[in-house]
């Protein structure tokens, strides 16, 4: 079996709009984002007989195991604010799922959107440059099937991990959980929306604004940042130049529906030189 360049793992999504649906998820907006910076992308992931992911996602590899149904998201957007609800999900991931051959990637993020990845996958990939979001295990979902933000006080899901990820949505208040992961990651990115970002890098927290878009659906913007941080973190070992690229990709990401705007690098490029004042500072 091919190793892939960038693997990502978690649930690929159904996003219900209303009329019809679209594919989203972390592990979707992560895979096209690497894959249209150059990279051959693998996705572990649980997807009902529903969807035919080959079909979706072109020229992506795909391991898992099969689902009796695929994880479903009511995503509503009311002044700068998401509601969202899980109508389903597919079955959990396991270790189990990583072919052999892919514990070998040189690029991996950890993207489950709910609960369904088991935490210390990041301990698989001892060589790899690991992202985990911590997106995935700071939801729960109520009994009228609405998300709601918890704490994390189950066993450490970071461990491995070299770069965490983390938005303002996902913690709320609870900002008291960021002072253990920047204790234990070398680098913790916080995304802020269209406040930018903050990188606590070397022991101290840095920020860098977002760039200029024209916003017409912030969805997967945070992921693309992760997959384009990691991408350009890897190539660069440059933290700084990271933050600047994947903002810019973030940026570029919510100025059309779904996977539509996801840029490849000269675009991103383009809106860096646009924007040179805009720097992690």
């Amino acid at each position: 079996m091919t190793t892939p360049d960038f693997v990502v793992i978690g649930h690929v999504v159904r996003d219900l709009l209303l009329r019809g649906w679209r594919l989203g998820g972390t592990a979707t907006f992560a895979a096209v984002q690497a894959q249209r910076l150059g990279f051959r992308v693998g996705v572990v992931t649980r997807a009902g007989p529903e969807l035919s992911l080959p079909a979706l996602l072109p020229d992506v590899m795909f391991a898992g195991g099969a689902s009796t149904s695929t994880t479903s998201f009511e995503n509503v957007y009311e002044g700068g604010r998401r509601r969202q609800r899980v109508l389903s999900q597919a079955e959990p991931l396991t270790g189990d799922d990583v072919p052999a051959a892919w514990r070998g990637a040189p690029i991996v993020l950890l993207g489950p959107v709910c609960g369904e990845a088991p935490p210390g996958l990041g301990e698989l990939f001892p060589r790899s440059l690991v992202g985990v979001s911590a997106q995935g295990w700071l939801r729960r979902v109520d009994s009228s099937r609405r998300v709601r933000r918890r704490a994390w006080t189950g066993k450490r899901f970071w461990p491995g991990c070299r770069v965490l990820f983390v938005s303002d949505e996902d913690l709320g208040r609870r900002r008291d959980q960021l002072a253990r992961w920047t204790a234990e990651v070398p680098l913790v990115v916080l995304t802020r929306y269209r406040r930018g970002a903050r990188v606590h890098w070397r022991r101290r927290w840095r920020s860098i604004k977002a760039f200029p878009a024209r916003e017409k659906d912030p969805t997967g913007a945070g992921d693309i940042f992760a997959a384009a941080f990691l991408v350009r973190y890897y190539e660069t070992s440059d933290v700084a130049g990271s933050a600047r690229f994947a903002s810019a990709a973030a940026a570029c990401s919510v100025e059309a529906p779904g996977i539509e705007r996801i840029a490849d690098r000269a675009t991103i490029e383009a809106r860096m030189e646009e924007h040179p004042e805009i720097v992690l500072r």
